[in-house]
C-alpha cells in the first residue's frame, strides 16, 4: 500500500487563517469528489472557522478522562476503520491528553499516513523545534509543544499561509481571534507589530531553505552542477584586512538589488594556522556581516583560490566579491598571479566582483622598520643573483668575442642592479662580488684563473665591484627612504584620526584603545584606570602585557602581542597624550553632568516651592477660616453651619495630609529608603478597595478581571495607591459617557493590570515627562495637585520589581499597563476569563 501524502499549512501567528484554509480546502477536494473527512479541528470560538465545518463529514473524537476533566482527541482508530481519501487535521504539533497510544499527534498522522491516507494539517512558525529558542526571545514565551524538523521537512507539501502583521492586528482588534476580554493584553504582548513582522519573516525563511534544499536535492539527483539563479547569493571573501568591511558594505547592496538576495561572508584560514589574521578586526566584520543580514563562514585550506570557489561552488553563489590585490607587479612577476587572478579564472559561470579598496585604507597598520625589505624580498634577491649569474655567464660565454669585454662588464652591472632592486643591499653586494669573481675567471686573460696580469685590469675589476657595491647601498636606502616615508604618512593618518576622535568627544577613549591595538597589530589593548579596566580591544591573553606606557598617574595603556621597536614608542607616546586629553575630557564631562544634576535639582526644587504655594496654601486657608469662623462665632452659629464649618476643616486637614504623605514618599524614594512589605496579593483584593476609596462605580469603571490569573508578589498597601492613582488619573480625562475599563491577564510569568480610558492620551514624545514629579503636562492651574501621582506609582511600582508603561488605547486614549511578578505556581493555570462589572 502506498504511504498517504502529508501537505502542512504552515503559518506565523495564531489567526493568519490556517484552520480556514484548510477546511476551504477540503470543501475543494471534496467537492472534486475526493472522500474528506475532518479528523480534528479547533476553532477556538471563531464563527467564520465553525461555519466552514458544516457540509464536511466529522470523525467524533475520542474522549480521555484525565484528573477529572474530559479532553477529546484524534480517534485514530476510527479514521483508520472509515478509510478515508483525504483526512483534516489541525495543530500537527499538539500534545496528546496522557494514556493514548501516542504522546504527540504528528505521531497519529504518522500512522494515517502509513495506512495510505492523505493527511492535509497546520502548525505555526513558533512550534518548530529548532526555532523554539529564537521565538521564545522574540515573544518572551516559552512554547511548550514543538515539533521535530525533520518531520516537517518530510511533508510532500509545505504551503505558508500568509497574513501582513498589521492586518493580522486588525483581525485581533475586530474580535475575530480571541474574544474581547483577551484582545488588549494580547495585543501588547504576543501580537506587538515587531513580534508579528519577525515571526513572519522567520516562517517566510524557513520555507524558503527548504525550498533551497529540495531544489539542490533535485540538481544532485540530476546530475545538473552548473548554478541556477533562482535568487542572488552574494559570497564575500574576507582577509581580515582593513579592506573587509568595504567588501562586505559592496557585497550587501548586490545583495539588495534582487529580491531575496542572500549575502555569505568567508575567511579561509590555514590547515596548520600559520596564515594569520587579525581577530579583532575578523570579529568586527563578522558582526557587520551579521547586522546587515548576512551569514559568516570559516573554511579550512591551504589554497586559498580553490577553497573560495569550492565554498562558493557549494552554496550555489552567483556572484564572488573579492579585493584588488595589493602586491606589486615585480611580486606578481616573481610569484606568479594572485588570488583575485586565479579566482576568476577557475569561478567557471560565478560572477566576480574586484573592488578597489583603496578607501578602506582609514585604520592603516605601521609597517615594521626592522630591516628595509622584507626577508621574503631578500631571498628573492639571493635567488636571482644565484640563478642569473651562471645564466648570464653561460650566454656571455657563448658570445664572447675580441671586443665585448666592456659589454659583459655592463652586463653584470645590469645583473646587480636588478638583484639591488629585487632583495636590497646584502644580495647585491654577493652578486658584485660573484660577478667580479666570474668576469676575472672567463673574461680577464689568464682565462680559467683567478689572477690578473695586468694591473690595470685589476683596477677595473676592483672599481666594477666599488660601482656595484655603491649601487646596492643606493638601491637599498631608497627602498628605506620609501618604507619610512610609507611609515610616517601612516602615522600622520592615524595621529590625525585619534585627533579626530578626540574632537569628538563621545568614546573618544575607546576608539583610541581600538586604533592603538589596530596600529601596532597588537592581539589586544586595554586602558586601566585605578586598577579598573576603562575600554579595551580584542581579546586578552593570559599573562604580562608585551608593552605598557603611562597615560596619567593612574591610568596605564596595556599592549598585548609582539615587542615594539623604540620609533613605534615614540607614535605611543603621542597616543597617550591623546589618551589623557580625551579622560580630562570625561572628567570634565562628568562635572558637567553633575552640575545639570544640580540644576535639575533647583529646577525641580522651584517647582515644588510654587506648586506649595497654592496647594497648600489653599486647603490651610480654608482650614484656619473654618477654624476661626468656630472660635469667633461660637455658640451664634447654626447647627447646619456649625457642621458646614467643620467639614470644611476635616476636607482640608486630609488634603494636607495626603500631600505631606506624598512628598514623604517622593523624599524616601528619592533616598532610596522606602520599605517594601511584599506578600502574595490577589489583584482583585486591591482594585475593588481602590475603587471604593474613589467611590466610583459601575458607571465609571468597568471591570475585566481574569479570576484565574496567580496573584502577584507586591506590597498591597503601596500597590492600592497605585490603583487609586491610576484611576484618579483615567477618570479624569475620560470623556463624559465613557468608562474607565481596568482588566487583568497573564503573560511570560507576570500579572498585567490594564487601566484603560478613551481621552486625549499622551504624545509619545511626552510619555516619560509623566513619570516626573510636579509634572503637569500643561495643566494650567494647581487644582489637580502637585503632579506627584505617577511618579510616586512608577517608584512604588519599580520598587515591587515591576514596571508601569503607558500605551495607546486601540480607537484612542491612554492604556496604563501595571507589570508584576506572578507567584510561581507548580502546574500551569487555564480556563477562561470571567468579567465582573461595578465590583464597588
Amino acid at each position: 500500500m502506498a504511504r498517504g501524502r502529508l501537505r502542512v499549512l504552515l503559518g506565523a501567528a495564531p489567526g493568519v487563517g490556517k484552520t480556514y484554509a484548510m477546511l476551504e480546502e477540503g470543501r475543494r477536494l471534496r467537492d472534486e469528489g475526493r472522500d474528506v473527512v475532518v479528523a480534528v479541528v479547533e476553532t477556538h470560538g471563531r464563527a467564520a472557522t465553525a461555519a466552514m465545518v458544516d457540509g464536511l463529514e466529522v470523525v467524533p473524537r475520542r474522549v480521555v478522562l484525565h484528573r477529572g476533566v474530559e479532553l477529546t482527541e484524534v480517534d485514530v482508530d476510527a479514521v483508520l476503520a472509515r478509510r478515508p481519501d483525504v483526512a483534516l487535521v489541525d495543530e500537527l504539533a499538539h500534545t496528546n491528553a496522557p494514556g493514548l497510544a501516542h504522546t504527540k499527534r504528528w505521531q497519529d498522522v504518522d500512522t494515517l499516513l502509513d495506512a495510505g491516507i492523505d493527511v492535509l494539517s497546520t502548525v505555526n512558525i513558533q512550534h518548530i523545534e529548532s526555532l523554539n529558542d529564537v521565538v521564545e526571545k522574540i515573544t518572551g514565551v516559552v512554547q511548550r509543544e514543538t515539533i521535530p524538523d525533520a518531520v516537517l521537512r518530510a511533508a510532500d507539501q509545505i504551503e505558508v499561509v500568509d497574513l501582513a502583521p498589521q492586518a493580522l492586528r486588525d483581525r485581533l482588534a475586530g474580535g475575530h481571534v480571541y474574544p474581547a476580554e483577551r484582545i488588549d493584553a494580547a495585543l501588547s504582548n504576543y501580537f506587538r507589530l515587531g513580534n508579528l513582522t519577525a515571526l513572519r519573516e522567520l516562517a517566510l525563511l524557513w520555507l524558503a531553505d527548504e525550498v533551497d534544499a529540495a531544489l539542490r536535492l533535485y540538481r544532485t539527483e540530476h546530475g545538473i552542477d552548473s548554478p541556477w539563479e533562482a535568487r542572488e547569493r552574494v559570497v564575500v571573501t574576507l582577509t581580515g584586512g582593513p579592506e573587509g568591511e568595504t567588501l562586505i558594505r559592496r557585497g550587501a547592496r548586490i545583495a539588495a538589488r534582487s529580491a531575496g538576495g542572500q549575502l555569505l561572508a568567508v575567511h579561509v584560514t590555514s590547515q596548520d594556522g600559520l596564515r594569520g589574521a587579525a581577530p579583532g578586526a575578523l570579529a568586527h566584520q563578522r558582526e557587520l556581516v551579521e547586522q546587515l543580514g548576512g551569514t559568516y563562514h570559516q573554511v579550512v585550506g591551504d589554497d586559498v583560490p580553490r577553497a573560495l570557489v569550492e565554498f562558493a561552488t557549494a552554496v550555489d553563489a552567483t556572484q564572488l566579491v573579492i579585493g584588488v590585490s595589493r602586491r606589486g607587479w615585480l611580486t606578481t612577476a616573481l610569484s606568479g598571479p594572485g588570488i583575485g587572478a586565479t579566482v576568476t579564472r577557475e569561478a567557471g559561470k560565478i560572477d566576480v566582483h574586484v573592488v578597489n579598496h583603496a578607501a578602506a585604507g582609514g585604520r592603516p597598520r605601521l609597517p615594521r622598520i626592522g630591516g628595509a625589505l622584507t626577508l621574503r624580498r631578500r631571498v628573492a634577491g639571493f635567488a636571482l643573483a644565484v640563478v642569473g649569474g651562471p645564466l648570464l655567464t653561460w650566454v656571455l660565454v657563448a658570445a664572447r668575442g675580441e671586443d665585448t669585454a666592456s659589454t659583459d662588464v655592463l652586463a653584470y652591472q645590469l645583473l646587480v642592479v636588478l638583484v639591488a632592486l629585487v632583495g636590497g643591499a646584502w644580495p647585491a653586494v654577493y652578486a658584485a662580488v660573484l660577478s667580479g669573481l666570474t668576469i676575472d675567471y672567463f673574461f680577464v686573460e689568464p682565462y680559467r684563473t683567478v689572477t690578473v696580469a695586468d694591473p690595470v685590469q685589476l683596477l677595473t675589476l676592483v672599481l666594477y665591484v666599488v660601482i656595484a657595491v655603491l649601487v646596492s647601498v643606493v638601491v637599498d636606502r631608497a627602498a628605506r627612504t620609501t618604507r619610512a616615508a610609507h611609515r610616517a604618512a601612516a602615522e600622520s593618518e592615524l595621529l590625525a584620526t585619534v585627533a579626530g576622535g578626540v574632537l569628538r568627544g563621545q568614546d573618544a577613549v575607546q576608539a583610541l584603545v581600538d586604533r592603538a591595538r589596530e596600529a601596532f597589530g597588537m592581539t589586544a589593548a586595554r586602558l586601566v584606570v585605578d586598577g579598573t579596566v576603562l575600554a579595551s580591544d580584542g581579546d586578552v591573553p593570559p599573562g604580562e602585557p608585551s608593552s605598557t606606557v603611562a597615560v596619567d598617574e593612574r591610568a596605564v595603556l596595556e599592549l598585548y602581542g609582539s615587542d615594539l621597536a623604540a620609533s613605534e614608542r615614540r607614535l605611543l607616546n603621542v597616543i597617550a597624550v591623546q589618551l589623557r586629553a580625551a579622560l580630562e575630557h570625561s572628567d570634565l564631562a562628568s562635572v558637567a553632568s553633575a552640575v545639570d544634576h544640580l540644576t535639575e535639582s533647583d529646577r525641580v526644587r522651584s517647582a515644588l516651592l510654587s506648586a506649595l504655594s497654592h496647594d497648600l496654601r489653599r486647603p490651610l486657608s480654608a482650614a484656619t477660616a473654618a477654624v476661626g469662623g468656630l472660635r469667633t462665632a461660637g455658640d451664634r452659629l447654626s447647627a447646619a453651619d456649625r457642621a458646614e464649618l467643620l467639614d470644611t476643616a476635616d476636607e482640608s486637614l486630609r488634603a494636607l495630609a495626603t500631600l505631606m504623605t506624598d512628598l514623604l514618599d517622593v523624599s524616601r524614594l528619592d533616598a532610596g529608603v522606602l520599605a517594601f512589605a511584599r506578600a502574595h496579593v490577589d489583584v482583585a483584593d486591591v482594585v475593588v478597595p481602590a475603587l471604593d476609596e474613589l467611590g466610583l462605580g459601575p458607571h465609571e469603571v468597568e471591570l475585566d478581571l481574569d479570576l484565574e490569573v496567580p496573584p502577584v508578589v507586591a506590597d498591597p498597601v503601596l500597590l492600592q495607591r497605585v490603583m487609586v492613582n491610576l484611576l484618579a488619573n483615567a477618570t479624569r480625562h475620560a470623556p463624559p459617557g465613557t468608562r474607565v475599563r481596568v482588566a487583568t491577564s497573564a503573560f511570560a510569568g507576570a500579572v498585567q493590570i490594564r487601566v484603560v480610558d478613551h481621552g486625549p492620551g499622551i504624545p509619545r514624545e511626552r510619555r516619560d515627562d509623566v513619570f516626573v514629579p510636579f509634572q503637569r503636562l500643561g495643566d494650567t492651574d494647581n487644582s489637580t495637585g502637585l503632579g506627584l501621582g505617577l511618579a510616586l506609582s512608577k517608584g512604588f511600582v519599580t520598587g515591587m520589581s515591576g514596571t508601569l508603561t503607558p500605551e495607546d488605547t486601540p480607537g484612542g486614549g491612554l492604556t496604563m499597563v501595571v507589570a508584576l511578578p506572578a507567584v510561581a505556581a507548580p502546574g500551569g493555570t487555564g480556563g477562561t476569563a470571567r468579567t465582573a462589572e461595578g465590583a464597588a
